[in-house]
């Protein structure tokens, strides 16, 4: 699985290896965890084919064809959800599974996106304990795992109005963005760590999964071949409270 990750580029470097526009809010993050707002990659736009229309809608301002960084919860909200507090919020998505199950198969079809990093941790049991590890990389530098991401909006419920420093007379909307990492079969790195890996892809294969036909998207859901490495860190990174750059420096097992 996929349930902590890192993103250390800075802003430049991050824009110019997705070409997007990186919002002034962008901090380099050491220990992504599930349920905070994170950077993701879209195309800015909702192809909504379920009724015969192929053609592509701008979402939030974007223009059709146009790359976009977002921040999104990790933890997909389905958009046919009533609630989003009560939705159980997955942040994997099995690749093997995705077209069928009825949280992932909408968006699998017309809300892909590219969720970036430079590394992310797995746990082993080591003597009593859990020993993290981060997986990078050989050369450390920056990758795209596929993501799935969903726009969910809905009136707020009644006795959540407080939370919105509302008095109840006024009807209040309320817009949640979110996302997934699919998952696959872990390659010969990864498979002494975990039995599953995030599906990491290609740069040259990043466009296809954002803009390509289900079909071939689908057909990028491997393990990666690519050159990577596994290497201890300190069990500080358990907390996802802890953020520092200290987290990423090996430590001996």
């Amino acid at each position: 699985m996929c349930g902590r990750y890192t993103l250390t580029v800075e802003a430049g470097d991050l824009a110019e290896r997705f070409g997007v526009g990186v919002p002034e809010r962008y901090e380099p993050r050491y220990n992504a965890a599930p349920r905070q707002e994170l950077p993701v990659i879209r195309t800015g736009v909702d192809v909504d084919d379920e009724h015969g229309d192929s053609q592509p809608t701008a979402i939030d301002g974007g223009e059709v064809g146009d790359r976009e960084l977002a921040f999104s919860e990790w933890g997909l909200v389905p958009s046919w959800v009533d609630e989003p507090d009560d939705a159980s919020r997955p942040i994997n998505a099995r690749s093997e599974t995705v077209r069928e199950k009825r949280s992932f198969r909408g968006a699998f079809e017309r809300r892909r996106c590219l969720v970036p990093a430079d590394g992310f941790y797995e746990w082993v049991e080591r003597g009593g304990g859990k020993q993290p590890y981060r997986v990078t990389l050989s050369d450390e530098s920056v990758f795209a795992m596929a993501g799935l991401y969903e726009v969910w909006e809905g009136e707020v419920a009644q006795a959540s109005l407080a939370a919105f420093g509302a008095d109840g007379d006024d009807d209040r909307r309320k817009r949640v963005e979110s996302f997934t990492v699919l998952t696959t079969e872990p390659n010969d790195v990864v498979a002494d760590l975990h039995h599953r890996m995030a599906v990491v892809l290609a740069p040259e294969d990043e466009s296809t999964w954002l803009r390509g036909d289900p079909a071939d998207a689908a057909a990028l859901l491997e393990p990666y071949d690519g050159a990577m490495r596994a290497y201890p860190v300190s069990t500080a990174v358990n907390d996802p409270g802890n953020e520092s750059p200290g987290l990423l420096e090996p430590v001996d097992v």
